[in-house]
């Protein structure tokens, strides 16, 4: 296994306003620092594959994965989202990284100033059926490629529940679509991550270990709340903060001899975490958990 981190501690992708003005090299510096071995790319990162991957060998980094968003579910995208995956899987390739990590974000409630959980998509059979389809098409995109593909299950997406997660792996082919594992995700829907990780776990391909704040999670239900402005709020911190407790759900990991990465992520606002703070406190987390 290999320890990485998301950028998404120094700034956040999906909502560019929740920034500290914090560059790329100062992040990928900190993530050197406290500890981690690679890291996920962001929109600060180089365009330029030779350039981003002599900054990361600088600083003995490697990717851990991309993110890809499909758009299956929707009208006149499946070969958009084909070739956007695609180009992403030879930039990755380029970079030496062997994982992708996809998401299907067709009519999703994440990046809308909504109330996340009342507006997120319900598929319809022919929706459900689009997804897999298109998923196990790019699985053996990856596959041939020599790479892996995992699945993200994401807040405010049609991938969203336990329920949601058991029906997208009893609907594809194990060798082509793998799980991403996301605790906070998982438990912001309201669903157990240990119990998603024992049912699933010869299916896991990739992990992401980050925690939630329950009084957070009250709110945004309560009270109606978008994923921004539970994001902002802080409804996610790292492995050792909040209430998730990491062990048991490692050693499933470990009893299925789960062999990739472990990827530290918290979507916080790094004008209120900071970033190198809560990375090191994640990294020392996980080395009393892990011994290593």
């Amino acid at each position: 296994m290999k320890l990485g981190v998301c950028c998404t501690l120094w700034w956040n992708d999906d909502f560019p306003t929740i920034d500290a003005d914090i560059s790329f090299g100062q992040a990928v510096s900190e993530m050197a620092l406290a500890g981690f071995q690679g890291c996920s790319i962001g929109h600060k990162y180089p365009s330029d594959p030779a350039a981003l991957k002599a900054a990361l060998d600088l600083r003995g980094l490697e990717i851990s994965e991309p993110w890809t968003s499909t758009y299956f579910t929707i009208d006149e995208m499946r070969q958009k989202t084909i070739d956007s995956f695609e180009d992403t899987l030879a930039r990755i390739k380029a970079l030496g990284g062997t994982e992708l990590v996809v998401a299907e974000f067709g009519a999703s409630s994440h990046l809308l100033p909504i109330d996340v959980f009342a507006n997120r998509p319900v598929f319809t059979d022919a929706q459900w059926d689009a997804l897999t389809s298109g998923l196990e098409h790019l699985g053996k995109i990856a596959n041939s490629a020599g790479m892996k593909l995992s699945y993200h299950h994401h807040m405010g997406t049609g991938v969203m529940t336990r329920a949601d997660v058991d029906r997208l792996m009893a609907s594809t082919d194990p060798s082509l679509v793998h799980l991403l594992l996301d605790t906070a995700h998982i438990a912001f829907a309201g669903d157990d991550p240990l119990d998603l990780a024992r049912a699933h776990a010869e299916r896991i391909g990739h992990v992401h270990l980050k925690s939630i704040r329950p009084e957070v999670v009250s709110r945004v239900r309560e009270e109606g709340l978008s994923f921004q402005e539970g994001v902002e709020l802080g409804v996610f911190t790292v492995p050792g903060d909040g209430a998730i407790d990491f062990r048991p759900i490692l050693q499933v990991l470990a009893d299925a001899d789960y062999q990739g990465w472990l990827v530290v992520e918290a979507e916080q606002d790094p004008n209120k975490a900071n970033p190198l703070e809560y990375a090191k406190k994640a990294r020392a987390y996980l080395t009393d958990v892990l011994g290593w």
